[in-house]
């Protein structure tokens, strides 16, 4: 079961990589391409993506002060490099 918004290191990975969701604590990345083929594979990626769906719908849900939107965090100062090709 994918527990949805509870950790920084859970992966879910649907038909071996084709879709991967990486939780987060305030929030869950999506990346890749399935593809759900009319047949029992296509049956199964279809079933473990709405799982995962339903386990994160479920959790925003049943947060009672959900907020309107995340704050996102800055992103780091980037740092000065020398020009090794000098």
């Amino acid at each position: 079961m994918f527990n949805a918004f509870s950790n920084d290191d859970e992966v879910l990975n649907i038909q071996g990589d084709a879709l991967t969701l990486s939780n987060g604590a305030t929030r869950i990345t999506l990346t890749g391409t399935l593809e759900l083929t009319k047949d029992q594979r296509g049956l199964k990626a279809a079933l473990a993506l709405k799982e995962a769906l339903d386990a994160i719908v479920g959790t925003l849900r049943a947060q009672a002060n959900l907020p309107e939107r995340i704050k996102d965090e800055p992103d780091a100062k980037p740092g000065v490099v020398d020009n090794p090709f000098k």
